[in-house]
């Protein structure tokens, strides 16, 4: 990808076929889950933000695409259900042939929603 994204559009438009089909899922069950969230670019990634608060991100690595709670409290809580996935603090990776359930990313959503409204 030439340059910074300046839309998640532009971004989708850099990766792969297969890594963009899987993310386009992920970008709509994210809407479905936060439909007042806006769609930003964050650190250079697709990202939603939720009343000027960051609520997830989304991206593509080399061989894989990767959802980030922006939350290690968020990954932590829902450890037994991403146990399939590699996960690091911030990071849930998946195979863009195996995209992330949509009532799985829809739980993390509204979790991430919860959390940024306690704070």
């Amino acid at each position: 990808m030439a340059g910074k994204p300046r839309s998640i559009d532009e971004y989708l438009a850099g990766v792969s076929d297969e890594q963009r089909v899987a993310l386009e899922k992920l970008r709509k069950t994210i809407h479905a889950a936060a439909p007042g969230a806006e769609e930003c670019i964050s650190y250079q990634l697709p990202a939603f933000r939720l009343d000027g608060r960051p609520l997830v991100a989304f991206g593509a690595g080399r061989s894989h695409c990767a959802l980030y709670p922006m939350s290690a409290a968020t990954i932590d809580s829902h450890r037994e259900e991403l146990q399939a996935y590699q996960t690091s603090k911030g990071t849930i990776r998946f195979d863009p042939g195996r995209p992330l359930p949509a009532a799985l990313v829809r739980k993390l959503v509204k979790a991430r929603i919860e959390e940024n409204a306690a704070r």
